[in-house]
């Protein structure tokens, strides 16, 4: 990737202190490989020491909002990267520390269309308020690929979504923008095409208030959500299933398009 390409994987604008990070990479449905997850690091960290913005929204280019991980690059590593990283992740490239390293703690609307899928759904639970596209649909990918859906039930249940939470954890199935709504899981869902704006409409409200209040709040929902994060991640990190046969199968068949399986449960 060119040095041109990787300064434009996310799109930085502010308009009446409401920022907006597009992920562009379109082409590929927004896949998060490492570059496109540490050039968003790089525009949350601009968004959060900008002195004119307040609230910022986070949306994808394109027919979605984001398909997840990058299989290619982030899952087809070889075993030796695996181990060097802790994971599919690269160096610098870890998607769970975007939202809970911050100097002000200003809010975060992701503002999801299309798909959210995987790792691109967990930044969007982590995100403080979440305005979807009607139709929208979202999965918890990794069920299904073998790396478990313990993060994902997490951050679900932090939402007060228990038992929808269980349900789209253990069956990796697809849930709709609506289901998500009525489990309590996203803020608002917009009519077609006005996901934008309905997200500037909320970043509106909240920027109206003294802004030193709103990021108190901020900070104590994300040190709870960080909290639970930490605790899963010392329940599962030891299990290492990126090592796991299953795992592997799974990614390679998502590469290869065809049915993985079977599954030999090591």
């Amino acid at each position: 990737m060119s040095e041109l390409a990787a300064e434009n994987l996310v799109l930085y604008s502010c308009e009446d202190r409401v920022a907006q990070l597009t992920l562009n990479r379109p082409e590929k449905l927004n896949a998060f490989n490492d570059d496109l997850v540490r050039q968003l690091a790089d525009a949350l960290r601009r968004f959060d020491l900008d002195p004119q913005a307040e609230v910022a929204i986070i949306c994808g280019a394109g027919r979605a909002f984001s398909s997840g991980a990058d299989v290619q690059q982030r899952q087809l590593r070889r075993r030796e990267e695996f181990l060097q990283h802790g994971g599919p992740q690269g160096w610098g490239a870890n998607s769970a520390d975007l939202l809970t390293r911050s100097v002000n703690w200003k809010p975060v609307i992701a503002a999801p269309h299309g798909y959210a899928m995987g790792l691109a759904l967990g930044i969007v639970l982590e995100c403080d308020l979440i305005v979807a596209e009607a139709g929208t649909k979202f999965q918890i990918t990794e069920t299904s690929r073998g790396l478990g859906g313990s993060k994902y039930w997490a951050l679900l249940n932090f939402r007060g979504a228990a038992a929808f939470a269980a349900e789209v954890a253990l069956t990796g199935r697809f849930f709709t923008a609506e289901e998500a709504l009525a489990a309590g899981v996203v803020n608002r869902v917009a009519p077609t095409g006005r996901h934008l704006e309905t997200a500037r409409e909320l970043a509106a409200e909240v920027a109206k208030n003294p802004p030193l209040s709103v990021r108190a709040t901020v900070r104590t929902r994300r040190w709870y959500m960080d909290q639970i994060g930490r605790e899963v991640a010392m329940q599962t990190a030891p299990l290492k299933l990126y090592l796991t046969e299953d795992f592997h199968e799974a990614a390679r068949a998502f590469a290869e398009k065809r049915k993985p399986g079977p599954f030999k449960g090591r």
